[in-house]
């Protein structure tokens, strides 16, 4: 009973034998639904050891059960040994659902435990479903975390800016006119903002409470009339708090929206239930009004000034990279002591000196040889390896600047690249081409695009089990809805506007892994008779590696598609190197043939 997670799981149980829980759930988020949390709410993470950005822990009286997606199988089995945690793979055959497992091993009468300001509606609502046929109940005011984490950080309290009109392109006012549009066009008299991106996107304003992602936690209630902002008050400076009046926003401290919405007289609130959580659906009851939030679509298709501001972003990131990159490959050369944490603190250095950069969008992901095929590795003092000549490199890496947000993997080799790694990086990338070079109708899902990415490695018998796209904030998460390429169905379709990222991948357990990514922006191709078509623009700006690119893998149009990018990203960053950065640069663009 020395392993942290055993004691603490050990004494979740004799909490939940106080409260007559047999299982209990304790998911990766936060009351809004969050992917990324403040240290407040990790804490999955804090009784299982398990530092990934997903994964929910199960609880039973003689179990404890960590789901994790792909992206985690090798990270989650190494951060779980020695725990008697067991790890269960989502969404592969023989593993089954958390509510399947529950119903399977749980008995009749028996009470699942949950804090429901931790599940969305939708998801709660499901669960009550899936348990009840099993005669299982669920008790949602359990909340297993307060009792046992008696050191637990406390709430954030960063100040809360302004993102300025000149970068975020439309004014707060026009965005809540617009919501208030749609309320009235819903016959609702008020509508609940817990998405936090989305408060963010909609009053135009940035915090840092949660790393990486700029963001505020708060909750936004909207009236015909006004607003209340609800959140911590010493978080809003002299400066914010006289640009919200300005817009009618009241502000009221976090923790009074639950009084708030039970006392309140408006009759009808449209929430959304994949965003709301389950407690305060429940506080609303037949008031509430289910809808899917206007502003995740709004939020996504950005408009003229984002798109050339994120062309701006795009360029200085490039800049960063270009210099980033020609650091870790000199001192390499030179035998010096380059590991993992290495290359994040070059990249962290070089991005902080562009212009208008606020942070990193992500904590870098910089995996060597055996690493690389951990897909979220973050290196430790304990796992950080050195960087040689004689394996693949994988960095994935991003900023937070005030015009944009970047998100990039490159894989690279500093020495010379086996027949092997050539060619299984060459598959990779013509995925990556072919996705970049597709031209599509309007109203296409990115489902339908999903095979483009994967049919050069279908085709020799290879896969990744992670999405190929993910939707990209502007100056916000660099995930974003409600978009995404990948297998499973998505039913939006990509819109003229949308940011979605292009990264297929290839994860060799104890050998390396590779993934080659860019950030796409969709565009208006043509019309035709038979419509409307889109098209992408890759807007990342920094070559792929291509001492490990095998040309005879390549046909004639992938290698032309690469050849032109490869000569838009050195016009476009050139003229701002110097004679030794533009040398370097020139060689990592020069063309390609068969």
């Amino acid at each position: 009973m020395n392993n942290p997670p055993n004691r603490r799981i050990n004494a979740l149980r004799g909490l939940m034998s106080q409260h007559g829980i047999a299982a209990t759930i304790i998911p990766q988020t936060d009351p809004h639904q969050s992917e990324y949390l403040a240290s407040h709410w990790q804490a999955r993470r804090w009784f299982s050891g398990f530092t990934g950005s997903a994964g929910t822990l199960v609880i039973t009286m003689t179990d404890a059960l960590l789901w994790v997606d792909s992206r985690y199988f090798l990270q989650a089995a190494r951060q779980i040994e020695g725990s008697e945690i067991r790890m269960m793979k989502t969404a592969i055959p023989g593993y089954p659902t958390i509510n399947e497992y529950l119903a399977s091993n749980l008995h009749r009468g028996d009470t699942v435990g949950i804090d429901g300001f931790l599940f969305s509606a939708r998801e709660y609502d499901s669960m009550k479903k899936s348990l009840k046929s099993a005669g299982i109940k669920i008790n949602p005011s359990f909340d297993p975390v307060r009792p046992l984490w008696t050191d637990r950080p406390d709430l954030p309290s960063c100040h809360v800016i302004i993102h300025s009109t000149e970068y975020a392109g439309q004014s707060a006012d026009s965005k809540l006119e617009q919501l208030r549009h749609t309320m009235a066009a819903n016959n609702a008299d008020a509508m609940l903002l817990s998405a936090l991106d989305e408060i963010a996107w909609t009053l135009n304003i940035r915090s840092r409470d949660v790393r990486c992602n700029p963001v505020a936690t708060s909750y936004l209630y909207i009236t015909q009339n006004g607003g209340v902002l609800f959140i911590n008050p010493d978080k809003i400076t002299p400066e914010t708090d006289g640009y919200l009046r300005k817009a009618n926003i009241e502000i009221h401290p976090y923790d009074s929206l639950i009084q708030y919405l039970s006392q309140s007289t408006q009759p009808v609130i449209a929430v959304d239930p994949a965003t709301t959580s389950a407690r305060v659906l429940d506080i609303l009851g037949e008031r509430a009004m289910p809808i899917t939030s206007p502003v995740q679509l709004a939020k996504a298709i950005k408009n003229s000034i984002q798109i050339q501001g994120i062309r701006q972003a795009m360029m200085r990131d490039g800049l960063a990279l270009v210099r980033s990159f020609i650091e870790i490959e000199q001192r390499i050369m030179q035998n010096d002591t380059v590991t993992e944490i290495t290359v994040a603190d070059i990249l962290h250095k070089h991005r902080s000196r562009q212009e208008l950069y606020f942070d990193d969008s992500f904590d870098t992901i910089a995996g060597y040889g055996p690493h690389g095929a951990i897909v979220h590795y973050s290196a430790t003092p304990e796992t950080d390896a050195r960087i040689s000549t004689d394996n693949l490199l994988l960095v994935d890496s991003g900023g937070q600047y005030l015009d944009g947000t970047t998100d990039i993997t490159r894989t690279m080799i500093f020495g010379l690249p086996s027949d092997r790694q050539r060619r299984d990086f060459t598959l990779v990338l013509k995925g990556n081409i072919d996705m970049a070079m597709a031209i599509f109708p309007a109203g296409t899902r990115g489902t339908q695009l999903d095979a483009l990415a994967h049919m050069p490695l279908w085709k020799n018998g290879l896969n990744y089990l992670h999405g190929t796209g993910h939707g990209v904030g502007h100056f916000l998460n660099v995930h974003e809805g409600p978009h995404a390429i990948r297998t499973n169905d998505i039913p939006t379709p990509l819109h003229a506007g949308m940011l979605v990222t292009d990264e297929p991948g290839l994860y060799l357990e104890g050998e390396y892994g590779i993934r080659c990514e860019n950030t796409l922006l969709v565009i208006p191709a043509m019309k035709s008779e038979m419509g409307e078509f889109l098209a992408f623009e890759p807007v990342t700006l920094f070559p792929f590696d291509i001492k490990l690119i095998d040309t005879s893998l390549l046909d004639d149009n992938e290698l032309k598609w690469l050849n032109s990018y490869h000569e838009r990203v050195y016009q476009t960053l050139a003229p701002h190197l110097n004679a030794d950065e533009k040398a370097w640069l020139e060689n990592a663009t020069r063309p390609l043939r068969h």
